[in-house]
């Protein structure tokens, strides 16, 4: 999504619509999790630099990405609960499957 020129906060979800980010409590959540989830990398690098058993590496790199991929989801849920909902209501359902089709293809494997 690119940003409208008129306020760097707004973004079009799809033409007509202008999607304003996210939530800001759901933001805060968000937020909190990606800190989370760089102090885990962080402890991944030092680990390595440590020379830690590989199986305990392994299984912080399983958590890491066992977090992001809940924020991803959470973020996929406020775009489909917004975006997608708003353009089907105004009128650009094909326009909002193709969107959405295309999120699910790059977000999962």
């Amino acid at each position: 999504m690119h940003p409208a020129p008129d306020d760097p906060e707004e973004h079009s979800c799809h033409e007509g619509h202008v999607h304003s980010g996210v939530e800001r409590r759901d933001k805060l959540d968000l937020q909190q999790r990606l800190n989370r989830i760089e102090g885990q990398v962080r402890g991944i690098r030092r680990m390595i630099d440590e020379d830690r058993y590989c199986p305990e590496v392994l299984t912080q790199i399983a958590a890491v990405r066992a977090a992001l991929d809940r924020v991803g989801l959470m973020l996929l849920e406020d775009h489909t609960r917004g975006c997608i909902v708003d353009a089907v209501r105004e009128g650009h359902p094909d326009e909002a499957m193709t969107e959405l089709m295309g999120v699910l293809r790059k977000f999962l494997p």
